[in-house]
């Protein structure tokens, strides 16, 4: 991938090719265990502390808090889009998605 992905905001943007794509107001929906105890955690972000292109795909590492339980912390890493033809195209966060270990 040719593509510049980086961190903007202090946290609150990832900038993929100089574009702001993908931001913590979204609660993304984690699979079973992945970052709290409840079987599906819908995960509201509250700032990505790390960005990285995994081949096509782009992964972050963010901090946030369930919302059914409360469980705050941080979490290993989480597809956020892929680019495909030279352009980014975010996946959908409602959908169930897992962490891969940091």
């Amino acid at each position: 991938m040719d593509v510049p992905v980086r961190i903007l905001d202090d946290g609150a943007w990832i900038s993929v090719d100089d574009s702001r794509e993908v931001g913590v107001s979204d609660l993304w929906r984690l699979s079973e265990h992945e970052f709290c105890e409840c079987e599906t955690a819908d995960v509201l972000l509250e700032a990505f502390f790390e960005v990285r292109p995994n081949g096509d795909a782009v992964e972050v590492r963010a901090v946030g808090h369930c919302i059914t339980c409360g469980e705050r912390g941080s979490m290993g890493w989480l597809t956020i889009g892929h680019v495909e033809d030279g352009r980014f195209v975010p996946v959908d966060p409602s959908r169930e998605h897992s962490v891969r270990p940091a």
